[in-house]
């Protein structure tokens, strides 16, 4: 705090503002991340400058110099200004993470839960998938998580499933998760459906806590809070879980009058990244192969699953156009999350499974894999799990076949 009072700091502040324009890369970011530790607030001029020379030169920064002066100042008050910066959070940077995943052990026990919970929301914002910072974050969470409350634990939870990753401590780390919810599960609802969620993403289902969250009480809670439509959606997709997937649960369920669609559109990640999507590519296929007559785009089926293209196919392999296929199967009826159980759902689509199948084609562009790499996030490998216990059957396409067949590989 004296160093930042000294007149001659901010002679030398008033220079390197004046003069950054000239300072060769290594030392603008060098530069930014000092004052980052001495804890200059974002509104200085000194901060603004520097991050506005750095967005300006991000694309010829040297990525070995900018891991070296990231590492070098890795102590928990310089960690939290680096992941707190919006040009950092903006940009992904694989080799400072990979570089991150080899010190951060060491030191993790001298970082605070905010910091650690910035690092998890970089890592999941960016699909870094890399198995030596996950976890060291689960490992953090197994030794302080009693410490911490339920939103905390959220967003310490959310990347292993955003990464479709079980931690190696998963058979410690999700029994004491049960257990802390069971305690706070009334505190945060909100956060813990979302803990719910992530582990139900990773095929991990906490029979006790489904027993407080289905519980009248917690219901009642939540119907009465301002997120009470979100949660209900949660707690619809978590109970069609139950049905489909964890099927000696025995314990309460959602009431149906509360069950909706978890969603009822495409996601909003798809529908931002539609331009960059190969859905055009597809449907444009499927339009000069199979005529519009014999498919469906961007339907939603229950329990709330926006599918990309929906066709169904005889015992011959014909695609059939839609006026051929029974009204009952060719679309769920908007009602069925509330009134129809999913198994009953279920036995009305596969009775017919004699003529003809339901087949989803599943566009699976970039942003639905972890970065550099052919592992679904966890959102979109539960909802593929989901369609085939529902009885339709899923045919994946890669982006990166897609990019073959569209001649813009990359290198």
């Amino acid at each position: 705090g004296q160093v930042l009072e000294q007149p001659e700091f901010h002679v030398l502040c008033q220079a390197i503002v004046s003069g950054c324009a000239k300072f060769d890369n290594f030392s603008i970011v060098n530069c930014l991340y000092a004052a980052a530790a001495l804890g200059l607030p974002g509104e200085s001029p000194l901060v603004r400058v520097l991050e506005d020379e750095s967005r300006s030169r991000l694309g010829r920064f040297n990525q070995k110099d900018v891991s070296m002066v990231f590492s070098s100042e890795a102590n928990n008050k310089a960690l939290e200004a680096i992941f707190s910066s919006q040009l950092f959070y903006e940009n992904r940077q694989e080799r400072f993470i990979r570089s991150m995943a080899e010190w951060l052990p060491r030191k993790a026990e001298n970082l605070t839960p905010y910091t650690m919970a910035l690092i998890a929301k970089y890592v999941a914002r960016h699909r870094l998938r890399e198995p030596r910072l996950l976890d060291t974050i689960a490992n953090f969470l197994l030794k302080r998580g009693e410490q911490l409350d339920s939103k905390v634990i959220q967003k310490l939870v959310f990347p292993f499933s955003r990464m479709n990753y079980r931690p190696s401590n998963h058979g410690e780390l999700f029994p004491k998760l049960e257990a802390i919810l069971e305690q706070k599960a009334g505190s945060s609802p909100l956060a813990t459906v979302n803990i719910l969620m992530s582990m139900f993403q990773l095929s991990h289902f906490p029979q006790t806590v489904l027993h407080q969250v289905f519980s009248p009480g917690f219901i009642t809670n939540v119907m009465s809070s301002p997120y009470a439509l979100i949660v209900r959606r949660y707690l619809s997709l978590l109970d069609a879980a139950v049905e489909l997937e964890f099927r000696e649960y025995s314990g309460p369920r959602l009431d149906p009058r509360y069950r909706v669609l978890m969603f009822e559109h495409a996601l909003t990640a798809d529908e931002a990244n539609r331009k960059y999507s190969y859905k055009g590519l597809v449907a444009e296929a499927l339009r000069q192969l199979v005529g519009e007559e014999c498919y469906r785009q961007d339907e939603v089926l229950p329990p709330g699953y926006c599918t990309d293209f929906l066709l169904w196919i005889n015992r011959s392999g014909t695609v059939l156009p839609l006026s051929r296929v029974p009204a009952a199967s060719r679309a769920p009826p908007a009602t069925s999350p509330v009134t129809m159980s999913l198994r009953s759902s279920v036995l009305a689509l596969t009775s017919d499974l004699q003529d003809f199948a339901p087949v989803v084609l599943s566009v699976n562009d970039k942003w639905h894999y972890c970065q550099n790499s052919d592992i679904l996030v966890g959102s979109r490998a539960m909802r593929d799990r989901h369609l085939r216990l529902l009885g339709y059957c899923l045919v994946q396409l890669p982006y990166t076949e897609l990019e073959k067949v569209s001649g813009i590989e990359e290198a």
